[in-house]
């Protein structure tokens, strides 16, 4: 039986949420600079408080929703609804994810349409503690989770980032060496990614004894193509860190902000990770007293979630979480009482990883969800059309119920409208998943009468007398500006879609 001893896996949940704490307050200070700040303590430490930070309280909305609804039940769409309810950062990629949902644009288009700047940045791997801790040495469920949670607001690098990161530290509950645990991490991310490529960098740098501060300059300037702002240069900061730290708590968050540019991200993942190995009473006191246990927030609206108070209530809410979990998967590594036993668990088993079929999936991809299966549309090279331009929409059947019906699909399409070789399609039930090969259409736009357009699908079951309607959200090519607008008035900040380019863009508004 493969078990974590209950007092064991709470010393290391509440260690990560207290390392999340300590490398954010430290790091804070310094966040955004392009320089090498020396820093040996924490310089801005307001009433004995941590400083609130999003790298933790954007996961207290995933806490949340994962509480509602169960780990498992949770999909993209209904993250992306608990972003809109609770989030309350119009900022970056935050504000593009928002803009992109008011308008239409469900995951995984939110994270990858509109959000050129920001889809390979940093907002969704410095949230990835709470899929590690929900799945303790159990890498490939919180890379799962963790996909889900990113595609919200990234795409690519922005999305490999996170599962680097939510494997590393789910590992991290059972393995306590740093190699063994980047190993097991890049084992859950593409090859070719820029991810991996500056990850392997930091390890060659470290294994050829350069000196730290030479290591991150060629970090800057192997990530030069990125630049500074994103994930693949700050994971190379971070994995920097962590190896040239060697498991010390204090010099590792020392080094992770004198690399500089997103500071906190950096040393609050590297102080929730050494957190998670250490576990929460091997912390020294001396980073642990002067922030305190709280929770203080500024990216979660505390009127409409009831959100933890402390780190350990956050903790114990975290193991409740767990243990339900491990009766809708009982496969994972159980949470007892018995002492630690981890029988079998070995790194070649740790390294072999299927999270390869999610970072193949489109970002470009609608999934229609039906109350008797699931249906992919793929937009190729995204929802943008042209008056008279071509573009193909692959369709994949992804379950179905009954696998001996079959499934009707029509797309109702505008007067001028056409598609290639026809608007209806006939799916048999026995041709599931990606194995089962692809229908692709050519749809070409006649007259496109607004910004956003919504073309109507209708489905409808060989035994069912009802169809179902789902709507592919096209958007008029052009129409995007760079900005997205803030309006000032009535005494609160309004969110407002994009401008028009070149057509008028009509107004949606989100209050905050």
């Amino acid at each position: 039986m493969r078990n974590l001893n209950l007092r064991e896996y709470h010393d290391r949940v509440l260690g990560c949420w207290t390392g999340k704490n300590i490398g954010g307050t430290l790091g804070a200070p310094f966040e955004w600079t392009r320089e090498m700040p020396a820093v040996d303590f924490y310089t801005e430490v307001p009433r004995g408080e941590p400083i609130p930070n999003d790298d933790l309280d954007l996961q207290l909305i995933w806490l949340y929703a994962a509480e509602e609804q169960g780990v498992y039940a949770l999909t993209p769409k209904r993250m992306a609804e608990y972003w809109l309810n609770y989030m309350a950062a119009p900022m970056g990629e935050y504000r593009n994810c928002m803009d992109n949902l008011v308008n239409g644009f469900y995951p995984p288009l939110s994270g990858s349409c509109n959000n050129e700047q920001w889809k390979n940045s940093n907002g969704a791997w410095i949230r990835s503690e709470i899929w590690a801790c929900l799945f303790p040495g159990s890498p490939d469920e919180a890379a799962r989770s963790a996909y889900i949670d990113a595609c919200v607001d990234h795409s690519g690098d922005g999305i490999y980032a996170e599962l680097f990161t939510a494997s590393l530290e789910s590992a991290a509950f059972i393995v306590h060496e740093i190699p063994q645990l980047l190993e097991i991490a890049l084992a859950r991310i593409p090859k070719e990614s820029r991810i991996a490529s500056s990850v392997r960098r930091a390890q060659e740098l470290h294994a050829g004894g350069i000196a730290f501060d030479e290591a991150r300059n060629n970090l800057v300037e192997h990530n030069r193509e990125t630049g500074f702002g994103q994930s693949p240069l700050n994971l190379g900061f971070l994995v920097l860190a962590l190896l040239y730290g060697n498991g010390d708590f204090e010099r590792t968050l020392q080094l992770a902000v004198h690399c500089g540019d997103d500071t906190d991200c950096t040393a609050a993942t590297a102080g929730a990770l050494l957190g998670i190995i250490h576990g929460h009473a091997a912390l020294p006191e001396k980073w642990k007293s002067p922030i305190g246990n709280k929770i203080l927030t500024k990216c979660v609206n505390p009127q409409a979630i009831l959100l933890p108070k402390t780190l350990e209530e956050l903790t114990m809410r975290v193991i409740r979480l767990a243990r339900r979990t491990l009766h809708e998967n009982p496969t994972l590594i159980s949470l007892t009482d018995a002492p630690t036993a981890l029988d079998g668990i070995d790194l070649p088993e740790l390294c072999a990883s299927n999270a390869e079929i999610i970072w193949k999936r489109s970002p470009f991809e609608v999934s229609c969800e039906l109350p008797f299966g699931i249906v992919g549309i793929i937009l190729e090279n995204g929802p943008e059309i042209q008056e008279g331009k071509p573009k193909k929409l692959r369709i994949l059947l992804r379950s179905l119920s009954k696998t001996m019906a079959v499934l009707r699909m029509e797309l109702l399409l505008p007067e001028t409208w056409k598609c290639h070789p026809g608007s209806k399609v006939s799916i048999p039930g026995t041709r599931i998943g990606p194995q089962c090969g692809e229908i692709t259409l050519e749809l070409t736009p006649g007259d496109i009468a607004d910004d956003i357009v919504f073309l109507p699908v209708k489905f409808l079951l060989s035994d069912r007398r009802m169809p179902e309607i789902r709507y592919l959200p096209f958007l008029h090519s052009g129409c995007v500006a760079s900005e997205i607008r803030i309006r000032n008035g009535d005494a609160e900040a309004r969110f407002l879609r994009r401008g028009g380019l070149p057509v008028r863009f009509p107004v949606a508004e989100l209050s905050f």
